[in-house]
């Protein structure tokens, strides 16, 4: 046999740690659904000219092709890096068969050529989540968005998530109104200010002064869980309609939000968000503790996810970053599963002549729903149990020479009779549930 050679960036879970993804999984299905977003699925590849509308991303992008294809079909296809760019795309198909506003959730995997490295991947899960509607959309949806993630992280119960809120009109009209030009290059040098901090002063463009940068370095640090972050800009005394646009879109968010957020959502005017079609409220999403992961969910307001020439759909939506999160629940055992197989109960086989006397009781345990398997071999019942025990399958279910049924927890010993028409276990034994780790 050749020898395995492994492929980094790829990540592939253990059966204990793809429980947790799945229960994961599970957590942001429920509560998207809870807030009334449609699953949906989109196709794997898209047409490679259509991805690299944004350009700088082109080295990142994996071609798609069969080993026997021509040039054509060589350039033709590439696996999506993102569900932004698909989702647009789904959009203009099929905008004559949706009900606008369209409330959209998506998790799948995406690939992206990039180093590998702790929390990154080339293949990994996304889950997003967006509000789009033809023509404009009402503001009010970029609050149900951002109480949308307080809803998923207080149920997914990782630690405490912060979500910072920002809204790009305020440094935009605030730049604007120092005489600042190049509005975009500040933006993207004031991205990179959770990474390096005040060295982006070297990175802001030729055209700023030292005194201009010394305010937007001040609007770069204001922060507040209320409303007050406003007094504090003005203070600062720069005036611009966009400015005052912004300040009072991001005052009614975070008004919005705030009886629902206890404490968990700031307005943070350094959250900038680099890509440039973002237009409005822009948001990132830290757990405690957990710099190194950097933000967790992200996403903002885009005024124009589509446009087919006749209707532009702009939307609001945030993105979950699944495997970046996995990395660190299973390096640093934060989340386990309360056992590693789906399996509730075992039914012991007495000899292989009862195989089919345990197969029905498994069948009828399933058929209630219950997780069940026969025991692999008519061995002795203490390694039966043994094998219950090392595969972390609570229950054991006997059935005695005369017919009588019984069922044995065999964590604690306790057996009781039972009938597999009836026997149902607790709701925390039906099946897997994450354990949190005591911090």
């Amino acid at each position: 046999m050749s020898r395995i050679t492994p492929l980094t960036g790829f990540p592939e879970w253990l059966p204990r740690e793809r429980v947790v993804e799945q229960r994961f999984l599970d957590i942001l299905r429920d509560t998207f659904e809870l807030h009334g977003f449609s699953g949906i699925e989109t196709r794997a590849v898209e047409p490679v000219d259509f991805l690299l509308r944004k350009g700088e991303i082109d080295k990142e992008v994996y071609g798609v092709r069969r080993i026997h294809a021509d040039q054509a079909e060589r350039d033709a296809m590439a696996l999506h890096y993102d569900m932004t760019v698909p989702f647009s795309r789904y959009v203009l198909e099929n905008a004559g068969k949706l009900e606008f506003p369209f409330k959209r959730y998506q998790m799948q995997k995406a690939w992206r050529g990039e180093r590998p490295q702790f929390g990154r991947f080339r293949e990994f899960i996304q889950a997003d989540a967006d509000i789009v509607d033809r023509g404009t959309l009402s503001p009010h949806f970029d609050a149900e968005i951002v109480s949308l993630i307080v809803d998923l992280f207080r149920r997914l119960d990782f630690g405490r998530a912060t979500v910072r809120v920002n809204n790009r009109k305020i440094p935009e009209g605030f730049y604007r109104g120092l005489g600042i030009a190049d509005t975009t290059g500040v933006l993207q040098a004031v991205d990179k200010i959770d990474k390096i901090g005040v060295k982006i002063r070297d990175l802001l463009p030729d055209e700023v002064t030292d005194e201009q940068a010394d305010k937007v370095m001040a609007l770069a640090g204001i922060r507040t869980a209320d409303g007050g972050f406003a007094t504090r800009v003005r203070a600062l005394g720069v005036t611009h309609p966009l400015l005052e646009e912004g300040l009072a879109e991001l005052s009614a968010l975070i008004d919005a939000v705030a009886p629902y957020a206890d404490g968990t959502v700031l307005a943070d005017l350094s959250i900038a968000r680099g890509l440039d079609y973002y237009t409005g409220t822009v948001f990132e999403t830290n757990l405690d503790g957990f710099a190194e992961l950097g933000s967790v969910c992200s996403g903002g307001r885009y005024d124009e996810l589509a446009s087919d020439g006749k209707s532009t759909y702009p939307g609001v939506g945030l993105s979950v970053g699944v495997s970046r999160l996995m990395a660190v629940l299973v390096r640093d055992d934060l989340v386990r599963p309360s056992r590693g197989v789906p399996t509730c109960v075992l039914v012991a086989l007495a000899d292989d002549a009862h195989r089919d006397a345990s197969n029905a009781i498994a069948h009828a345990l399933r058929a209630r729903g219950i997780s069940a398997e026969v025991s692999p071999s008519a061995a002795k019942f203490g390694k039966q149990i043994k094998y219950a025990d090392r595969r972390g399958i609570p229950f054991v279910w006997f059935t005695s020479d005369d017919g009588t049924q019984q069922v044995k927890d065999i964590r604690t010993g306790e057996q009781v009779d039972a009938d597999p028409d009836a026997w149902t276990p607790s709701e925390d034994d039906r099946a897997p549930r994450l354990i949190r780790k005591e911090q």
